[in-house]
């Protein structure tokens, strides 16, 4: 009776397991080739292990036996991530730049739509089945752009499908948009904000001429922030060459201090530096500016000192650096006790031998992770090797 039991849980739990997106195993090709074969579009979910909403997707939606049933009878699933293995290379053929990121992929490795972000049940089927639809994918919404469309709807709809990866085309859509004069709210203002990357673009254009609405709705100190940071993007485009990766600092000088101080200018320069040592792999002189750069962290918030102490854990191995990084980690979690710092810290006690410190913390962070409903697998396995 125990047995037959035992079979029949496995049975069930086998069931329950499949009600969700069944994801195909193998290479990218090989999963194009079975697309092809079954004439059915290919559903990529470009994920990241760090993307919090990725991992939301993966424990709320993705299980859902309705979610299942539209996903597997329609298209041949795949879960890649996008900074391990050939996820690389896809991420930059398909222009990957947010995670989530979900692509409809034709057989001939052509994509015909796409979306972003954590996606409600309803919206993620109703999502799936306009890729399946030629008159609603984003390739016939682009046409139909281009025929001159003007519904405000379609537009700010048809900007947030392309903001992040087609730029050029979602300005284009934008420019439109705004030309009809729209009263300023949250979610087109939020989709400006987005947009803005540059000076010289349509968004900033549109920003300038709105600003006396925008401020009902912003404060003046924060705008004064946010187009603060476009121009230093601007710059920073202008004075980074992306082929020999070198940086332009005379010119990054005195570009900023035309909107900010010299002080304010010299720091910038230096966190600038320190990104891109950390991009560039050059972990020493990541090491290097950033200890120099935080001697007072006092004004940090929780995630930012988070941010710093996991840096460290992932890319440091000077046993005096890293002890700078649990003073950081300690300090998020004073200010802010959660899953994240929590594990950041056993990991970092874990990393310079003190075991006994790690077990205490991992111990936490696991009560913290499961109360919370974080995927804590990472945490379990640090656990067990104490």
């Amino acid at each position: 009776m125990k047995k037959t039991a035992i079979l029949s849980f496995l049975f069930l739990a086998a069931i329950a397991f499949a009600q969700g997106i069944k994801f195909e195993e193998g290479n990218f090709k090989s999963i194009l080739a079975k697309a092809k074969k079954e004439n059915k579009l290919v559903f990529i979910d470009a994920y990241a292990v760090w993307c919090g909403p990725c991992k939301l997707m993966v424990k709320n939606i993705f299980p859902l036996k309705p979610v299942g049933d539209y996903y597997n009878a329609n298209f041949v699933n795949a879960k890649i991530d996008m900074e391990k293995g050939e996820g690389i290379d896809l991420a930059k053929k398909y222009n990957v730049k947010v995670f989530p990121t979900y692509l409809f992929i034709n057989g001939d490795g052509e994509e015909v739509h796409r979306t972003i972000g954590y996606v409600e049940e309803k919206d993620f089927i109703q999502f799936a089945m306009d890729a399946g639809d030629p008159n609603k994918r984003l390739t016939a919404l682009k046409q139909k752009f281009e025929k001159g469309e003007k519904d405000s709807e379609f537009l700010l709809n048809l900007a947030e499908l392309t903001v992040y990866n087609d730029t050029e085309f979602s300005n284009r859509v934008l420019e439109r948009y705004f030309a009809a004069k729209p009263e300023i709210n949250q979610n087109n203002l939020q989709l400006l904000f987005q947009a803005m990357k540059s000076t010289e673009g349509a968004p900033y254009k549109i920003f300038t001429e709105r600003k006396a609405d925008i401020m009902k709705i912003i404060p003046e100190k924060n705008l004064e922030n946010i187009e603060k940071n476009v121009k230093v993007n601007t710059v920073m485009s202008k004075a980074y060459n992306t082929t020999t990766k070198k940086l332009d600092e005379a010119y990054f000088l005195a570009e900023t201090q035309k909107f900010m101080t010299k002080d304010e200018a010299e720091n910038l320069l230096k966190r600038v530096k320190a990104s891109r040592a950390l991009k560039d792999k050059d972990f020493a002189t990541y090491e290097k500016i950033t200890i120099e750069l935080n001697k007072d962290t006092s004004a940090l918030s929780a995630d930012q000192l988070n941010s710093l102490a996991w840096n460290f854990f992932e890319n440091v191995t000077t046993k005096s650096s890293l002890e700078t990084a649990v003073k950081w980690a300690q300090e998020s979690v004073n200010k802010n006790e959660n899953y994240a710092n929590t594990d950041t810290l056993a990991n970092l006690y874990n990393k310079i031998g003190d075991k006994k410190n790690a077990k205490i913390w991992a111990e936490k962070s696991l009560q913290l992770g499961k109360a919370a409903g974080e995927d804590t697998g990472d945490t379990e396995k640090l656990l067990k090797s104490l």
